[in-house]
């Protein structure tokens, strides 16, 4: 296999090793928003933002954590013959089976561009065609440009109100992430098969 390969699942395993052990964390956020959420309905007012915090937050625990899942082996699985097969036939299912996955999420990414750039303000049908007018206009003229080529920005249906952008970003990176982790298994599949690694 060529060297670069190698660099590629090296690079890929400790960045996504590095953000899930920092997204685990999210989970004491969570834990924080929900009791006080509980504390602020029996003791003062109710909190309006609580609830929908709760679920953006738990969206990051769960998009940033995945591909430190997937890099784990700790992703759920149905374990009716595979446990018992030989590394070998493991590497051979996960090399063919990791082409669904990656499909998958491709689709799961477009899904979610289209989403962003709607929550962003466009509303026609070439999402990409908006983010690269949008990130040509930050390099060249500046952020406040790029702020203006931004049409309505979508909010919640809530009470609260909060701009659902940032969540639909999240997820976009976090899915980009699983893409690039679901490449690094299967190149460590590929390396597996042919003898080059353990």
């Amino acid at each position: 296999m060529p060297r670069v390969i190698f660099c590629y699942i090296s690079a890929i395993d400790a960045m996504n090793r590095f953000i899930g052990r920092i997204a685990m964390y999210l989970i004491f956020v969570l834990i924080g928003v929900l009791l006080w959420s509980s504390a602020s309905k029996v003791l003062l007012t109710p909190s309006m933002w609580t609830l929908e915090t709760a679920q953006f937050v738990m969206v990051g625990y769960f998009v940033l954590g995945g591909p430190y899942s997937i890099q784990l082996g700790s992703n759920v699985r149905m374990d009716l013959f595979y446990g018992d097969w030989s590394p070998r036939t493991k590497a051979w299912v996960d090399a063919f089976t990791v082409c669904f996955l990656l499909f998958y999420l491709g689709v799961l990414l477009y899904g979610g561009l289209v989403s962003t750039a709607y929550s962003l303000g466009y509303f026609g049908d070439e999402p990409f065609d908006f983010f690269l007018s949008l990130v040509g206009t930050f390099l060249t003229e500046g952020p406040s440009a790029a702020g203006e080529a931004l049409g309505f920005l979508e909010r919640s249906p809530t009470a609260w109100r909060p701009w659902l952008w940032p969540v639909k970003s999240l997820i976009c990176l976090g899915v980009f992430l699983m893409i690039l982790q679901s490449l690094a298994e299967f190149f460590r599949d590929i390396g597996r098969l042919r003898g080059v690694i353990d």
